[in-house]
């Protein structure tokens, strides 16, 4: 697993390189309901967003632990700047290895919001 680069304080989180990302490893990522909103949410608004741009109906170290599950993945890169810790979909990575997994699955969760629950 590789390291983020150094953020301006020192802290720096490990994130899978390219190479390291597995199938397994993001489909569990993604079969969980608040991590794929977080997911959702983070490719409808391009751009990387804070965790606290995020507001789930969980408590504050389940977020914690949603996130950790997505960076460890791969599915994410989450990056310190000044106090905030920055979240982006790593897009390129996911789709070098998997080319049109992502996109798939956010429509596919895009039509079963549409639908009622079970």
């Amino acid at each position: 697993m590789t390291t983020a680069p150094t953020a301006a304080g020192g802290r720096d989180l490990p994130h899978p390189a390219r190479e390291e990302i597995r199938l397994e490893a993001v489909l569990h990522a993604l079969s969980d309901p608040m991590r794929l909103r977080i997911v959702r949410e983070l490719a409808a608004g391009g751009r990387e967003l804070s965790c606290s741009d995020f507001v789930l109906p969980v408590t504050k170290s389940t977020t914690t632990h949603h996130f950790r599950v997505l960076r460890e993945s791969g599915v994410v890169r989450q990056v310190y700047r000044g106090t905030a810790k920055l979240n982006g979909l790593r897009t390129d990575d996911l789709d070098a290895l998997f080319p049109g997994l992502l996109d798939r699955v956010l429509v596919a969760a895009t039509r079963q919001s549409g639908r009622p629950a079970p």
